[in-house]
């Protein structure tokens, strides 16, 4: 009795056996299929240079995609030099905090930006940005691990913002002594897109910038 073939068994046999053809070359040129394009009947050969084509189409969809990406990458990295540069020029100290927000709203296109330090040495504890923080929001740098990108409403550090009532989105990044990881300010990026600093927004570089920043300010707290 012969056993009656589904089309999974003879798919298995096929591909457990690639030489199959190869054997038997006369069955071949009896095969017929159904190309994607138009629904007309095709050779397999003319089928199997149809499948190629779709998989180089795909591939290079990919490759694009990937330039793309590589581009973008490039741009942000020669902003984030320009930045260091920046850090690296400003010879007055006490003038650090406002380097930093000046270059990153130049160089990122950050609509605004603002931070505060706590534990500051004694000849900065009049500035600007050792303004008194709360416990809750020191708490929360402490705890911030890696940024916060999200909405803004309701989040510590908005307020610092200008305008901070038409912020929508914020990234929210913790400046930590480099050797403890104890947190000594909270850095505050904005924004009234509300795509902007998204929730799913990668957060590798803002962490860049967050070590950067803690590294040039840390000298000026206790």
């Amino acid at each position: 009795m012969t056993a009656t073939l589904d089309a999974r068994s003879v798919a298995l046999y096929l591909k457990d056996n690639p030489r199959f053809f190869d054997d038997h070359p006369e069955l071949l040129t009896g095969l017929r299929l159904t190309t994607q394009l138009g629904g007309r009947t095709v050779s397999l050969q003319e089928r199997q240079a149809e499948i190629l084509r779709e998989k180089l189409k795909g591939l290079e969809l990919k490759l694009s995609h990937l330039n793309r990406i590589a581009k973008e990458n490039d741009a942000i990295m020669a902003k984030f030099h320009l930045w260091v540069d920046a850090l690296l020029l400003s010879h007055d100290t006490s003038k650090s905090p406002d380097t930093l927000l000046t270059a990153m709203r130049e160089g990122f296109d950050i609509q605004s930006v603002s931070l505060r330090l706590w534990d500051v040495a004694d000849e900065h504890a009049s500035a600007w940005f050792a303004q008194k923080v709360s416990d809750e929001t020191r708490e929360f740098a402490n705890q911030l691990h890696q940024p916060y990108c999200g909405p803004a409403s309701g989040q510590p550090g908005v307020v610092w913002l200008d305008d901070a009532a038409s912020m929508q989105s914020v990234a929210l990044l913790s400046l930590q002594h480099l050797s403890s990881k104890k947190s000594f300010g909270l850095l505050v990026l904005g924004s009234t897109d509300s795509q902007r600093f998204s929730a799913d927004l990668a957060t590798d570089f803002l962490s860049r910038i967050a070590h950067t920043a803690s590294a040039a300010l840390q000298i000026m707290v206790k």
